[in-house]
């Protein structure tokens, strides 16, 4: 998403490191106002770690990249509707993941299983059509049952189990202590569970029986 020059980018990603920078509430307020430049530094600060979240709930780089992008135009907008209540990067993984549930309703999504460089498969045996197809009725049943969470167990679960944060990282991030953290954890995987059961092959749910 190019929207500034490279001699602006580098002033943005200059003011990012200055710890006198805006804070993202501040820079979400001129987003909504329409500041531009407010918006590429959010832009810059957040884009990666909402293309982590798409990349992991959709397995497909091209999806995860448009949907990334789709995700930021949302910001865009409704940058004027965050009231701070929450910390913003809150607010941005509410939205990426409603998006990514709106892309699974819409059944617009095409997973592509990966391989450990993000390299698509080439394997189109009668074997591996049934698998990536079994992978993807599994990833949708998951994704689709974590958007039925209410938002502190979503939050918490797709941070510590889609994205790999520790509990203290967390806890930093939402803000919360280490033992809420794994609390709603618990809470989220117990959910899961009850969730899952009926609907989806054990492989889907295994994540929900690990350790906190």
């Amino acid at each position: 998403m190019s929207l500034l020059s490279n001699k602006d980018r580098s002033n943005c990603i200059e003011k990012i490191r200055d710890p006198s920078e805006k804070t993202d509430f501040e820079l979400a307020k001129l987003t909504g106002k329409g500041d531009m430049l407010a918006f590429e530094v959010l832009y810059l600060r957040h884009h990666g770690r909402v293309y982590s979240i798409c990349l992991k709930m959709l397995h497909n780089v091209h999806e995860a990249e448009d949907l990334t992008q789709e995700v930021f135009i949302q910001v865009k907008r409704k940058a004027s509707t965050f009231r701070g209540d929450a910390q913003f990067t809150t607010w941005l993984h509410r939205l990426t993941v409603n998006q990514v549930l709106m892309y699974f309703r819409k059944g617009q999504v095409k997973f592509e299983k990966l391989t450990s460089q993000g390299q698509l498969p080439v394997d189109n045996s009668p074997e591996a059509i049934h698998a990536r197809k079994n992978f993807i009725d599994e990833r949708m049943a998951l994704v689709a049952a974590v958007g039925k969470l209410p938002d502190g167990y979503r939050n918490v679960f797709i941070l510590h189990d889609i994205e790999g944060f520790e509990h203290n990282e967390v806890a930093r991030i939402l803000g919360c202590s280490e033992g809420t953290s794994k609390s709603q954890l618990f809470k989220a995987r117990l959910s899961l569970r009850k969730l899952l059961r009926r609907k989806a092959n054990p492989r889907v749910y295994k994540i929900c029986h690990s350790a906190p």
